[in-house]
Parts: C-alpha cells; structure tokens; sequence
C-alpha cells in the first residue's frame, strides 16, 4: 500500500473530490468543490499515491471562528489514522491563519473520533432550513 500524502489546499479536480464523496457517502450529490474553496479558509486532502483518499474543508466567519466541514476519508482507507491527520492538519492551517476557535458538528456515533481529535463536547443548535 502506498504511504499516505496531506496536501493543504491542493490542486483536486471535481470529478477526483465528487468520487471520493460518492464512495464515501451514498446520498452524496455532485457538488461544485471549486466554488466551496472560494469561500473557505482552507481544506485539507490525503492521497495514497496520486490518489484522492481523504478531504475536509475549513469554513470561517471571516474572523477567529473556523468550521471543520465534510470530514471524508475512503471506505477502503478508514480506521488507519487519515481522518484523525486530515482534522489535526486542518487545526493547524486554521491556528497559522489566525483563527482561535475550531467548530465542528457531527452525528454522535462519531464522538469518539472527534475527542480523540481534541474537541471538547459542547451545546450547539441546529435549524433545517429546507431540502
């Protein structure tokens, strides 16, 4: 098995982000990743090889507060440590590029991964707006 890369803020096709996202996520629908990281702070992918295995983005407010979004690591490449790198490499872009506090939402079965991350457990709200 090839060793794995973390690039920060590589250049990444679509169509490479759209299929890691489909095998990953069964109700994934193709998505404009370009447009995504017009927006975002940074994001994050890992490759084994030259190929795509791994992506989380980093969102912000413009200011200290910077969201960890679409945490995605390939079925075939799950539970060796790339998610964890991928959060963790995700962390340090946000602190190098001034934020002080990093988000992150998630479904509880995934708790664990995100302590073992360093996030603390805190209150949010939530408010579906559609869809």
């Amino acid at each position: 098995m090839p060793s794995i890369e973390h690039r920060t803020c590589p250049e990444v096709s679509n169509d490479d982000l759209n299929a890691l996202f489909a095998a990953s996520w069964p109700a994934h629908e193709p998505t404009d990743f370009a447009h995504k990281h017009a927006h975002s702070l940074g994001f994050v992918c890992a490759f084994a090889g030259e190929r795509l295995i791994g992506y989380v983005n980093l969102a912000w407010d413009g200011g200290i507060h910077a969201f960890l979004l679409d945490t995605t690591v390939h079925p075939a490449h799950r539970r060796r440590g790339v998610g964890r790198e991928l959060v963790l490499r995700a962390a340090a872009v946000a602190r190098e590029r001034g934020t002080r506090w990093l988000h992150v939402d998630f479904e509880p079965h995934l708790a664990g991964f995100y302590r073992g991350c360093g996030f603390a457990p805190t209150e949010a709200g939530l408010m579906r707006l559609g869809g």
